[in-house]
């Protein structure tokens, strides 16, 4: 094997690559694997999210054949998990974890119990060593479809945050270096994110580099109570890593702004100065630090940005619904500080120095000309770029170290009102389940009887045409209840016992919290009686 890196580059996108659904899917997804062939620095991992179409994902890897040799498709689900980890280096070992609580069913129009989302594993070797070990976990969790106290599916995503968390932690202890890539469907700072970074020894990469970027749109009542001015455009870009629903991307624009694209037609550009009300981030790098005394040294977050913002040469468009976000790592070997004869992990917890981005003279007339709409995330949006011809070596390392100090400190926990909130969330939605499977039964028995009645009816009818609307009503709806009878029996009843672990990992993490010892379940108590009785 070739020698040790010293970075690693990395590419999280989501492809917006649904069959039927997605507009210009195939042109649009041969694109993004040219793009990442011709990247410049050039990606080592990279992560797609809905990649439905293995033929799609064929192209991809044709066309990064040079650079990412290795790679794996993931099958998930009716229709696939839309999930795939491209590598430069041999993927030792693959593994499709599913999320076990993923939606329903009964939401058929919205898919996403159907694509069976889960994490897409892999164990990526880079080096000859025993920890020379990359874990990926690639995810993409399920979708906001409502917001506010009517989000019904708010219990879903903390429960795939707190899975994927333990994914990440496991990986962790086993002394590799952990990245979680991937569409969160989470703001940052929210419950979700809360979740990763301190059930995890991972940091959300962006926020190393911009701790003081956004945590939502700006309409968002969070991002309100910060007290910000509407951000550009540019700035979202630039600082706020909003891969999503900005106007940068032509997705998000309406269908009459959408017409004016297309083969042959002049190029459309955005004024980088636009308001961005809408704005946000989505999409996530989560990173650890290696085993730092078995390697001595761990990696470290040199550059972050938004990538991926080219538009398709030809027909104008930008390539997917979202846009990518890019990280490089980068190792740093321990050594000791200047008149410090201690170790550098023995001062304990160390805040990390704020940065700034800056665009260049080229990359901004690139933005306004509208022909090259990414932001220098080629060259990178490091502290040390962003004050290139200020910051010294020096000053380099001295970030660095803060870093791999942040990472030596003992990750925080999520406060006790934090498990209340998600303890909280978990009853309000077993209440639901529990009604849900209630009515889905009831409608079952009633149509069951309503059947047998026309069945019996339709011998004293006198004419054939009210035979056969007895017997037609008598079969959609036995069908219908059916349907709702097998929904009551196998999908809520499931759903209830994967709520009952969850919530019993909730009140075990919180007694750890709270530094009481955790309660463990005794058969036959009286309280696990009462507690059944619950469910």
């Amino acid at each position: 094997m070739a020698e040790l890196p010293t970075e690693i580059s990395i590419v999280t996108l989501n492809c917006w690559g649904l069959k039927y659904i997605s507009k210009l899917r195939r042109e649009r997804l041969t694109e993004i694997g040219r793009q990442l062939a011709i990247a410049d620095p050039q990606p080592q991992i990279v992560a797609l999210q809905e990649c439905f179409c293995h033929e799609d994902y064929l192209t991809i890897r044709r066309e990064t054949r040079f650079i990412l040799p290795y790679g794996k498709f993931y099958f998930a689900g009716a229709f696939g998990g839309g999930l795939a980890i491209l590598s430069k280096w041999p993927i030792e070992e693959s593994t499709m974890f599913r999320y076990p609580l993923n939606g329903r069913p009964t939401a058929f129009w919205r898919g996403d119990w159907y694509v069976g989302k889960g994490v897409a594993c892999a164990k990526i070797r880079y080096g000859p060593g025993p920890k020379h070990i990359l874990e990926v976990f690639n995810t993409h969790t399920h979708a906001p479809y409502e917001s506010g106290p009517k989000d019904s599916y708010i219990c879903h995503r903390t429960s795939q945050s707190w899975e994927i968390s333990k994914l990440l932690r496991g990986a962790a202890e086993r002394g590799h270096l952990v990245l979680g890539l991937g569409d969160f469907n989470m703001l940052p700072l929210s419950l979700e994110h809360q979740v990763v970074t301190s059930h995890a020894p991972v940091q959300d990469v962006w926020r190393v580099l911009h701790p003081d970027s956004s945590v939502g749109p700006a309409y968002h009542p969070a991002e309100k109570a910060r007290g910000r001015a509407v951000p550009t455009a540019e700035f979202n870009i630039l600082e706020n890593c909003a891969t999503s629903d900005g106007p940068f991307n032509t997705w998000r624009w309406l269908p009459k702004q959408q017409k004016r694209l297309g083969i042959g037609k002049p190029v459309v550009t955005v004024d980088p100065s636009t308001p961005d009300l809408r704005g946000k981030r989505l999409d996530y790098i989560f990173a650890g630090a290696g085993d730092v005394a078995a390697n001595g040294g761990g990696w470290v977050v040199k550059r972050a940005a938004v990538g991926m913002m080219m538009r398709h040469p030809e027909l104008g468009c930008s390539l997917s619904d979202h846009f990518a976000v890019e990280a490089t790592l980068k190792f740093v070997p321990l050594k000791q500080q200047p008149n410090d004869n201690s170790s550098p992990f023995g001062n304990g917890h160390q805040t990390i120095k704020p940065t700034t981005t800056l665009l260049n003279d080229a990359d901004n007339h690139l933005i306004q000309t509208g022909t090259y709409l990414q932001e220098p995330s080629s060259q990178g949006s490091s502290i040390a770029e962003a004050e290139a011809g200020t910051q010294t070596d020096t000053d380099d390392n001295l970030t660095y170290t803060k870093q791999l100090l942040a990472f030596n400190s003992p990750p925080p926990r999520l406060p006790p009102s934090s498990y209340d909130q998600i303890l909280s969330l978990i009853h309000k939605y077993v209440a639901r389940e529990r009604s849900q499977l209630k009515w889905r039964a009831y409608h079952f028995f009633s149509w069951l009887g309503v059947s047998i009645g026309c069945l019996i009816a339709v011998w004293f009818v006198p004419r054939n045409f009210v035979a056969f609307i007895l017997m037609l009503v008598s079969t959609l709806g036995l069908v219908g209840g059916t349907l709702d009878g097998l929904m009551s029996l196998l999908f809520f009843r499931s759903e209830l016992r994967a709520l009952k672990e969850y919530e019993f990992e909730i009140l075990t993490a919180k007694a750890l919290a709270e530094g009481k010892t955790p309660v463990v379940q005794q058969a036959g108590t009286e309280e696990e009686v009462d507690a059944g009785k619950q469910w």
